[in-house]
Formats: C-alpha cells, structure tokens, sequence
C-alpha cells in the first residue's frame, strides 16, 4: 500500500487535513508529521525521516512545505513523490526577520493566547475571513500547540532551497491558490520554473488554508497527480 505523510504549516497540526482525511486514506496509508518538537527545517527534517515509512509520498503545505524540501533533498532515495502546497522556496526577508524577532519578544514574556484575530483572518479568502467555524477551527490548532511550539516555530528561520530543487528527481506537484495573502503564486511559479518534472496547479477563489477551504477540488488535484505520475 501507498504511503502518504502529511506536514502541516505554522501552529497547525493533523487536523489541518480533517477535512480530506477519509478521502485521503482511500488513496494510501496516513502518518502527518509533527513539526513542533525541533528548532530550525534541517531538526525538523530529520525528526520527519525519523518517523516515516521506509518509502512514501511527502504532502507539505506552508511552513511543512520547507521542511518538505528539505526531507526530498537530504533523503531521495526514500520519497518517491513530493507535493508542495501553499509554500515558497524563498529565504526569509529581512523585513520577516524583524517581524519575527518583535514577535519572539513579545511571546516570551506574554502569556500565550493562540494567534492574532488578524493572523487568522489574513490566512483565508477575503470572504471568509469572518468565517468563525473555520477561525475558530484554525485557533483550536494554535492552542492546542501552545507556546512553546509558538516559540521553537518562531524561531525556524527559512533559507533558499531554489538553486537546489533542480536535483530533485521524483513527481513534483505544485499547487498555489489564487487569493493567497500569505504565499504568492508567483512564488509557486518559481518553485515550478526550478524542477523539470513539475506539475503545477493554481486553485481558484481560494486563500491560504486550501486544505480547509477547498478539501475536495484539492484532493481531485492530488488523486489524478497521483495516478498520473504512477506513484
């Protein structure tokens, strides 16, 4: 049997999937992957080798698409597909950096709440962004990971994998949403430019959380990659 494992983004967790869940284990075996435990995407990356399948299929969206990369590259041999989703191969801006130092500071001394009202907001389609089911859904996430996760994901600083995603070998697919405030199509793009063998999708009317937001045009685009590329 197929096996699938699934990283979720910023102060999410396997519910991030909830959604595609069952049509997900039709496809193959589940493991998502916990990315709160480690500082930095290499500790993350290894924590990830440490618990998979000997072979699989790797699904990483957001933050989880880093890291993603990074398990591709330092373990080819072991995934045979690589789905990236609503991420970026860019490093980190300097205007980021400082964002996230004030925000390092700030959450150390501060008791943990979940995230900013705006945070949330920011993470959906515009017309879903008062959408208290799925806020409220998207904090649960955030508290249950609480703050030390807050803090050690704080602190994972992103460098570029762009000039090294061309020796990935295995079906890549791509997918970006149209109204994503958060990571841009363009970035997509140029992760799609980079590897040779990509597939490259764009979901519309869609923000950020398209695992949430658009579960079932998601899942067709994962299926039909999937038995395309004849993994």
């Amino acid at each position: 049997m197929r096996n699938l494992v699934l990283l979720p983004g910023f102060m999410l967790n396997e519910h991030l999937w909830d959604d595609m869940r069952s049509d997900l284990a039709t496809l193959g075996a589940l493991t998502f992957g916990d990315l709160g435990r480690d500082i930095g995407i290499q500790a993350m990356a290894d924590a990830v080798l440490r618990q998979a399948p000997e072979q699989f299929v790797l699904f990483g969206f957001s933050m989880g698409g880093f890291v993603a990369q990074a398990v591709a590259l330092k373990a080819p041999e072991r995934v045979l597909g690589l789905a990236l989703l609503n991420t970026s191969s860019r490093p980190q801006t300097e205007q980021e950096s400082v964002s996230t130092k004030a925000q390092l500071d700030i959450a150390q001394r501060t008791p943990f709440k979940g995230l900013t009202s705006r945070a949330l907001a920011s993470s959906l389609h515009p017309a879903r962004s008062t959408d208290r089911a799925l806020l409220d859904r998207l904090q649960a996430m955030a508290l249950a990971n609480g703050k030390e996760v807050f803090l050690r994901q704080l602190q994972t600083l992103r460098d570029s994998n762009a000039e090294v995603l061309k020796q990935l070998r295995c079906p890549v697919l791509i997918v970006a949403s149209d109204q994503d405030k958060l990571r841009s199509v363009e970035e997509s793009e140029e992760m799609a430019r980079q590897i040779a063998q990509a597939r490259f999708e764009i979901v519309a009317d869609c923000g950020h959380m398209t695992p949430m937001e658009k579960p079932g045009e998601l899942f067709g685009i994962i299926g039909d990659w999937l038995a395309q590329s004849g993994l």
